[in-house]
């Protein structure tokens, strides 16, 4: 069960991959029970009834006949899933809680139909490849699902990584470390941690699982004839993007802004969220199946390449930038519980933008069997630049008789006001537009 603090914390975050609100129970009890059946398609979730769409704690009444109901309704889902139904008093307002388990029969239906969480809303499947991609991900199971017999997590808990979990995720330190795994579904019915929990919490992961680090490689030049440095860093998923995040850090270029006596602010050549998007993506997505790759960042003198292991599934590449779905939900779960992802599927827009309005090329992508983010350095702009395909597009359109207005550009290319200027002043400054 959960608190009523931790209740209020989902309330401040919002909506997400494992939370939804519902002012009220809705006529329809259906449109809960495609929620909830999404959730068991990922990582599990909450289904909170009494918060309203802008996380607005009203409390609600659920009596007897809507409980019935929605224990009906849910009751079709098939296979048979069990969930949890209570409710939680917070500071004096009744919130009903559907605690759904992550699904260990996937995929799950209902009505026919196999819903999956994408962002913060569920989403029907309709298409014969999506719904194919989804049961080739359930003869499998996702990796971060999979038990680990015989394996006594609690001797191998990394102490710093739970207590700094505890402080971002906001829980209380009056739980103890067995209650807090078991309260964030650590474990399968049968007892057994899960391979997720290990990568996250453990001390040493590598040592059962040799591939889950991340290479860093710094080389002289624009190819990979000489290495300048080379360090590889395992231990827990979130220490191995501070190492990574911190060793990249150490190879950017770095400049101050003054401003007055004493004062400055740091500039670095790019930005770093840039990179914090791309490291946590790499560690939530990659496909863990793959043994014989590592996740690995490159440095060269131009550019810097971000690779993981699996290439986009095609649910997602369908709708590149705009819709997310992980291999790994359980440990994407744990990141966004760390608030460490902002925005599920929002990230490679985010990273567009970033990039264009610090003056640089917006990333490159290459998603065939292996995922690989490839950001030019300023130094890159001294060569001619690779285009990419949304620059090419806004070239081909203002190179037209008929130019449109900024406005029916930002709505032909799908970005905001402010992206589309960045863009423009862009191109202008390479020289592909007047």
């Amino acid at each position: 069960m959960i608190t009523a603090e931790e209740i209020k914390r989902m309330a401040e975050r919002g909506e997400s991959f494992n939370v939804d609100f519902k002012v009220a129970v809705p006529p329809k009890v259906r449109d809960i029970t495609e929620e909830v059946c999404s959730f068991a398609n990922a990582a599990g979730g909450y289904v909170l009834i009494g918060i309203d769409d802008h996380g607005v704690i009203k409390g609600a009444h659920v009596d007897n006949s809507k409980r019935s109901a929605i224990q009906g309704s849910i009751g079709e889902i098939s296979p048979a899933l069990h969930i949890e139904i209570y409710s939680v008093d917070v500071d004096g307002k009744e919130i009903w809680v559907l605690e759904v388990p992550a699904g260990r029969q996937l995929p799950y239906f209902f009505g026919g139909n196999v819903f999956v969480r994408e962002g913060a809303n569920s989403q029907k499947l309709t298409n014969v490849e999506e719904i194919r991609e989804l049961f080739q991900q359930a003869e499998k199971i996702y990796y971060d699902s999979i038990p680990t017999k015989k394996y006594n997590i609690y001797e191998h808990l990394d102490a710093d990584i739970v207590k700094m979990f505890r402080q971002e995720a906001h829980l209380s330190n009056n739980v103890d470390d067995e209650q807090l795994l078991e309260n964030i579904q650590a474990f399968t019915e049968n007892g057994d941690v899960k391979r997720g929990a290990i990568l996250f919490f453990a001390q040493h992961p590598e040592e059962l699982f040799f591939h889950a680090v991340v290479r860093c490689t710094q080389f002289k030049g624009t190819d990979k004839l000489l290495i300048i440095d080379d360090k590889t860093f395992g231990g827990p998923l979130v220490s191995q993007y501070e190492q990574a995040l911190g060793w990249l850090q150490d190879k950017l270029k770095l400049e101050y802004d003054i401003h007055g006596v004493g004062a400055r602010t740091e500039k670095w050549e790019m930005p770093l969220d840039v990179f914090r998007e791309a490291l946590i993506n790499a560690l939530a997505h990659r496909d863990y199946y793959e043994q014989g790759a590592f996740t690995s960042v490159e440095v060269y003198d131009d550019r810097i390449e971000i690779t993981n292991p699996g290439g986009l599934l095609p649910i997602v590449a369908k709708h590149f930038g705009r819709k997310s779905l992980s291999r790994n939900p359980y440990i994407f779960s744990l990141f966004m519980r760390m608030n460490l992802v902002e925005h599920v599927g929002s990230g490679i827009g985010r990273m567009q933008e970033l990039m264009l309005n610090a003056g640089l090329p917006e990333p490159q992508y290459e998603t065939e069997g292996m995922f690989n983010i490839t950001l030019y350095r300023a130094s890159a702009l001294t060569v001619e630049p690779k285009l990419s395909g949304l620059e090419k597009q806004v070239i081909e359109l203002m190179s037209g008789e008929n130019k449109p207005t900024v406005d029916e550009l930002c709505e032909k290319i799908g970005r905001k006001k402010s992206t589309t200027y960045n863009l423009l002043r862009s191109l202008r400054k390479k020289g592909y537009l007047k």
